[in-house]
């Protein structure tokens, strides 16, 4: 008797929809994902109980006559791709012509249609995979899908579906990745009858942002400048210390598809080196274009990844871009700083108490208890006129630790710790790049036996690991000796060690600085050194502490990712002492 066997068309069909809809969310995707390629301008989605009783997606795009409504609904049908030199430059969101079938095999299926000129649409009924009817109908111009009853007919995949609130966050999720993706096409979402956001067409990714996230948000990114070439890197990052916790505000699209991908993941994390805490990562809304030939879009069944031909050089262009915009971030606070005038703008001492010159020229009456305020701390009305867009006026210090600024925007405050850190780090860290890193050497040199890829990284990167204060020389097939290593690094078991620093370099891209190794040790070393809480600087200490901080590559955090400055606006004031609701 013959083992193998064909499955029938149903089975495969359920088979090849557990490939593609793994839940509600993954139904919305692959709608919407068509309704985009159909050129619509305007999509809606309604769901009932997280999209587990009904979805419908409806759509203003071209819309489709009978035969391509009954031939769509066909395994492996397309519109997208001809021929198999068509799969190597896909320039559309869906192509396989799997999703609608799948869909159709394990839910009650209804699809309207209708082209722009046709007097009449067509409407195709189906349940379980089976097309129960075909008939004219009568709806708008475009497509509207209804989706009822998902796993229906296959309970042992419906039963791991989560809550109706969680699977209502997956879809939000999806349409929230497709909004940000298209900002000049129209979304709205409607959950159990209640419009839960309606998003309009708009000019710019900047107010589309706005939008689904709040002004607060856009008011602290950075726009990345599109480069030139064959590849374009544009889009909005975090300014340095805006983060989260997860990944959950980390978008990122290659040629107009939400993806996830390691290579860029990495990127992300190298471009904002110590401009992050630990643990924490960057929010982005990231828009990669290259040529399609160079990205392969077929080697995920729900293509959520993609792969690249060349990876390093995609890692290297999101790389250099995030360093081009946090750089010109940094130019533009640099712009904004101003030397106080000692005759006009007094520094305020923080030993010194606020009392006046002369008591006929407080504006105030002196009582006990009460501080003073006179006249010679500030220049006359005439003099204080308002400040230019891009300069600053130092205040004071507060409570030993914070130097105050004013600015155009409000109010600036710098944590004196926090940015003497920054500076000793990016001095220290120059003096090695140029002088390298002094070895001690091994009293018994250590042989240590690598996987062949790391061996052969290592014979390319002995000179990075000499400059690195690390001894290593070839010993053998796939073996090294290490004789040395830097003072700091002298207790570390060796063969660990240079597995680490391999998968630490191996990450860094190629213009990061190789002595990786030694910024954790400068990291502490200038956390002990720095300026601390409660040191008392004069004005020209100060002075010279903001000029420095203003000269580093990333004046707005510490090596650990902390936050030197930040900003309080004057509208921030405002609304605290309710001059504004």
């Amino acid at each position: 008797m013959s083992r193998v066997r064909l499955l029938s068309d149903t089975l495969a069909s359920q088979v090849a929809a557990g490939e593609v809809i793994e839940r509600p969310a993954s139904v919305v995707k692959e709608l919407v994902e068509n309704s985009i390629d159909a050129e619509a301008r305007s999509i809606e989605v309604m769901i009932r109980r997280g999209g587990i009783s009904l979805i419908r997606v409806t759509d203003d795009g071209v819309g489709m006559d009978r035969d391509d409504a009954l031939l769509c609904l066909e395994r492996h049908a397309t519109s997208k791709i001809r021929t198999a030199a068509d799969l190597a430059t896909v320039a559309t969101l869906g192509f396989r012509g799997e999703a609608l079938p799948s869909i159709a095999s394990v839910a009650r299926f209804r699809l309207t249609t209708r082209e722009k000129e046709a007097v009449v649409g067509t409407e195709v009924l189906i349940s379980g995979g089976k097309i129960e009817t075909v008939r004219d109908g009568g709806e708008a111009p475009g497509t509207q899908i209804e989706v009822r009853s998902l796993f229906y007919n296959l309970p042992a995949r419906r039963k791991f579906l989560r809550s109706e609130n969680t699977e209502t966050r997956n879809i939000e999720h999806q349409l929230y990745l497709q909004a940000i993706g298209h900002p000049d096409i129209a979304f709205s979402l409607v959950r159990d009858e209640r419009v839960v956001f309606q998003l309009p067409v708009t000019k710019t990714l900047r107010d589309r942002i706005r939008d689904l996230m709040g002004s607060e948000l856009v008011a602290r990114l950075l726009e990345v400048e599109s480069g030139k070439g064959r590849l374009r890197v544009s889009g909005f990052i975090g300014q340095a210390g805006v983060s989260r916790a997860s990944r959950a505000q980390q978008f990122v699209f290659v040629n107009g598809r939400a993806i996830e991908s390691p290579v860029i993941g990495a990127a992300l994390k190298e471009g904002y080196h110590t401009a992050l805490m630990k643990g924490q990562f960057p929010v982005t809304f990231l828009f990669v274009e290259l040529d399609p030939a160079e990205v392969d879009v077929n080697v995920h069944p729900a293509k959520r990844e993609v792969r690249f031909r060349d990876p390093a050089g995609v890692r290297e262009a999101v790389v250099a871009a995030i360093r081009r915009t946090l750089e010109s971030d940094r130019s533009s606070w640099r712009e904004q700083f101003r030397a106080p005038a000692p005759p006009d703008i007094p520094f305020v001492n923080p030993e010194q108490p606020l009392a006046p010159a002369d008591d006929s020229q407080a504006t105030f009456p002196v009582t006990a208890g009460q501080p003073t305020v006179t006249d010679d701390r500030f220049p006359p009305n005439e003099e204080r006129r308002p400040l230019p867009e891009h300069q600053f006026r130092i205040l004071g210090i507060l409570n030993k630790l914070y130097v105050l600024m004013e600015n155009a925007e409000g109010l600036v405050l710098v944590d004196q710790h926090a940015a003497h850190e920054r500076i000793l780090f990016e001095e220290l860290r120059r003096r090695m790049e140029e002088q390298g890193v002094p070895s001690q050497r091994l009293l018994l040199p250590q042989v240590i036996e690598l996987a062949p890829r790391d061996a052969e990284w290592i014979e390319r990167n002995l000179a990075t690991l000499q400059k690195m204060g690390l001894g290593v020389e070839e010993f053998g097939r796939h073996t090294f000796k290490l004789e040395s290593l830097p003072p700091f690094l002298s207790g570390a078991e060796p063969g660990r060690l240079l597995q680490d620093v391999i998968d630490s370099l191996k990450s860094a891209s190629n213009s990061s600085s190789p002595l990786r190794l030694g910024e954790d040790m400068i990291a502490k070393t200038v956390c002990r050194h720095a300026v601390k809480a409660n040191d008392l600087l004069r004005a020209p200490e100060v002075e010279k502490l903001i000029r420095d901080l203003l000269e580093c590559e990333l004046p707005y955090c510490c090596p650990h990712g902390r936050p030197t400055m930040i900003q309080i606006s004057l509208g921030e004031l405002e609304k605290k002492f309710g001059r504004k609701v």
